[in-house]
């Protein structure tokens, strides 16, 4: 009887710990496909603003690295609803949901200017 409650809890840890791991390697594998897509919205940003947000030396354009992420955010907002002119910003705005302008300020604000 000892050795069937010890094999019972045995398999119950074994698979505990094969759920935990599991669960790890799911989170880890979400992570990594959010910052994948993270990096594809702002190489978007690139062209017009330079390599991970950091404009050309002497460029009239927005640096965006290290740019704070509530001001990028109100920025974009802006350019979206028409509050603020621009000659490409608004039309790009417009195509980005408030999830994904939001996900752009946190990773422009996460970069050393």
């Amino acid at each position: 009887m000892k050795l069937l409650r010890t094999s019972t809890v045995a398999a119950a840890a074994l698979m505990l710990s094969l759920f935990g791991a599991g669960s790890a390697m799911a989170q880890a594998t979400q992570d990594a496909s959010r910052a994948l897509h993270t990096r594809q919205l702002a190489a978007n940003c690139a062209a017009c603003h330079g390599t991970d947000g950091k404009a050309a030396a002497g460029s009239p354009l927005a640096t965006l690295a290290g740019m704070p992420a509530d001001k990028m955010l109100a920025s974009l907002q802006d350019f979206k609803n028409g509050k603020r002119e621009a000659t490409v910003m608004h039309q790009l705005a417009k195509g980005l949901t408030d999830d994904q302008m939001k996900t752009l300020a946190d990773y422009f604000a996460a970069q050393k200017p």
